[in-house]
């Protein structure tokens, strides 16, 4: 299910459009990102990145007839939490999984990557785990809530940030990172962790604590660089010298200072800048993207601090390939 765009063509790239990158791409800073040819030159299929809602992306490259997938934070089951209302999140909200949703996406994966451990990340993955066969990277306490929530344990691969690891044709660099800190006292919602063995079977969205924040950098061969902040916060210590061709970025991040200024800086101003978790999950994944209210000046600070930039808005199922 793709919908069509609904923004003004100024603000995004239409899914069609041949991008005309040169084989090597200067930066504003002086530095290179090194490319063999435009992005989707190398390899018939490109390498397609679909928007499963909230943090939740599929991106796929390779053989057209068996595609590589790597799945990030996919969570479509989705349900009514309060999370961006004035009262904010209700802890006692129960968990539930919609599989006939998740099967009506016909998910295929290789790898999943886990940013954290709250419940608009996590509860949808020990079944898409299950139906795929994928390999689960997560900090000890995402693996133990996944065991606890039927996760098969000899796919759940415990990293702990600083990991570089080589596939076929690709790489993904596990990065420590950071969680959004909200509210007058700059409090991470939901925090701790679940060291040691796996606690009882979580029932309510405060039962998955954060449990850790990681960022994951996609290499696909020489063509294409993804970085998924992993929050609305980070590390800068972590992120430099990484210079993504491609930054998923959150809305927010009221208690950073110059929050995206500094993460664009730092990265050396990514060519492409996509929004991720900036539409309220109360509403069902099968409706369009509903702004939580971060976008806008997300956008705003993104052209401020980086006008050469590509800001690309995807809505929820919407593909854009490169």
């Amino acid at each position: 299910m793709t919908h069509p765009l609904r923004r003004p063509a100024a603000d995004r790239l239409s899914r069609r459009h041949l991008l005309t990158a040169s084989a090597t791409e200067a930066r504003p800073s002086g530095r290179r990102r090194r490319r063999t040819g435009p992005p989707g030159s190398a390899g018939s299929a490109g390498v397609r990145l679909r928007w499963l809602g909230n943090n939740g992306w599929e991106i796929t490259f390779g053989d057209p007839d068996r595609p590589t997938t790597i799945l990030i934070d996919p969570w479509i089951t989705r349900f009514p939490t309060g999370t961006y209302t004035p009262k904010g999140a209700d802890p006692a909200t129960p968990l539930s999984v919609d599989t006939a949703l998740i099967d009506s996406l016909r998910l295929r994966a290789d790898q999943i990557l886990v940013t954290h451990g709250h419940y608009d990340h996590l509860p949808d993955i020990p079944y898409i785990a299950t139906r795929t066969g994928a390999t689960v990277l997560g900090t000890e306490t995402h693996a133990n809530l996944l065991t606890a929530l039927g996760a098969p344990g000899d796919q759940l691969s415990v990293v702990h940030g600083g990991e570089y690891l080589q596939f076929d044709g690709y790489t993904i660099q596990v990065i420590n990172s950071l969680h959004s800190m909200t509210g007058p006292r700059s409090k991470v919602p939901f925090p701790g962790t679940r060291p040691g063995s796996p606690p009882p079977r979580p029932k309510v969205i405060s039962d998955l604590v954060e449990g850790g924040t990681l960022a994951y950098l996609i290499t696909i061969g020489d063509r294409l660089s993804i970085l998924d902040s992993g929050g609305a916060n980070y590390d800068a210590r972590h992120l430099a010298g990484l210079a993504p061709d491609v930054l998923l970025v959150q809305p927010g991040g009221a208690s950073v200072p110059d929050y995206v200024p500094r993460l664009l800086d730092v990265l050396d101003h990514p060519p492409y800048v996509i929004p991720t978790h900036w539409d309220d999950f109360d509403h069902p994944l099968t409706e369009p993207a509903h702004d939580w209210g971060g976008l806008p000046a997300l956008q705003a600070a993104v052209h401020r601090s980086s006008p050469e930039a590509r800001f690309i808005r995807l809505d929820h199922l919407e593909t854009f390939t490169f």
